[in-house]
């Protein structure tokens, strides 16, 4: 009798854990909530230490969520969330009309939060002594117009322009390609390399070397004012008027961000497919709190939400 008894426990026991079980898995298979478990995320390459640091201080504030950042090309970062292999994907861009057709033919309805306006920033050699581009001229480079720095100006002493991207699907080129060159083909001297990091190094290391990278590259995280950028290269002031000068040109600073001044200014995108209102919400609704707009504040780049104290700027 005893020995049925404990059948009958152990059989109950079984069926209770089975019944749990079935109750906690959803069909999809997902287990996230809202502040736990573990998901990967797809972000711009060109974004990665602000995004670095937003996940940082998330996994702090919710130590059973894990966010497993995947930095990739702004094109890789939209197909992988168009393949559903991930819900969140962090880019310089909304979806266009094609993908968004994509997604509700299968019942899904993304959506599209701007997180924070970033910039991009033209990097030269610290021996390089031009510091002022027009956009005009910044043209001109893209499509080979111009291919020396003589072209550009007249009495450099530098020889051809080796303008390098990070990479060549990157959200950088994207940029250049659409709003810079207006749509027409990039010059066949124009280089990619594979990250924002080996722009860089390679401007830092070779004097006739223009690079283009995101702002939150080149910022001091030891500045709380936001003024000062990278010593290992130069930050190039970028006017909108056909011919640079000192008073129309402007560095990617935060306030000329804010104010529209500087002319290669963009916004910072989450691209969102979580029809279950899990983890990646979770993750966005972050992105988008005070808590979360602080840390891009502070970063140098302009919040989609949070005011910006507008400090006096002084070019070195």
């Amino acid at each position: 009798m005893k020995t049925v008894k404990r059948l009958q426990l152990s059989g109950l026991i079984v069926m209770l854990v089975l019944a749990s079980a079935c109750r906690q898995k959803p069909k999809d298979g997902l287990t996230d909530t809202y502040t736990s478990g573990v998901i990967a995320i797809a972000a711009d390459e060109s974004f990665r230490p602000i995004v670095q640091e937003e996940i940082d201080v998330f996994e702090g504030l919710f130590p059973l969520a894990g966010i497993v950042p995947r930095y990739v090309t702004e094109v890789e970062a939209v197909n992988l969330l168009l393949k559903d292999s991930l819900r969140l994907a962090i880019t310089s861009r909304r979806l266009t009309p094609e993908e968004m057709n994509s997604f509700n033919s299968r019942k899904f309805f993304p959506q599209e939060i701007k997180i924070a306006t970033d910039g991009l920033a033209l990097i030269t050699n610290r021996s390089n002594p031009d510091t002022l581009i027009s956009v005009k001229d910044f043209r001109r480079i893209l499509t080979g117009d111009a291919g020396r720095w003589k072209d550009i100006y007249p009495l450099s002493r530098l020889g051809d322009i080796r303008l390098v991207f990070d990479n060549k699907n990157s959200s950088t080129v994207r940029f250049a390609v659409d709003s810079i060159a207006g749509g027409a083909p990039l010059s066949n001297q124009v280089k990619a390399l594979k990250t924002n990091r080996e722009v860089i190094d390679y401007v830092a290391h070779t004097p006739d070397a223009m690079g283009v990278i995101g702002v939150n590259w080149l910022s001091d995280r030891n500045d709380s004012t936001g003024l000062s950028f990278s010593k290992e290269v130069r930050v190039m002031s970028v006017s909108a008027a056909d011919k640079a000068t000192p008073a129309d040109s402007y560095k990617p600073y935060q306030a000329y961000l804010f104010y529209g001044d500087y002319p290669l200014a963009r916004s910072i995108y989450v691209l969102l497919n979580d029809p279950r209102s899990a983890l990646p919400w979770g993750f966005a609704s972050f992105l988008a709190s005070d808590r979360g707009q602080r840390i891009i504040l502070k970063s140098g780049l302009v919040p989609a939400t949070q005011p910006v104290r507008v400090v006096n700027v002084k070019d070195e």
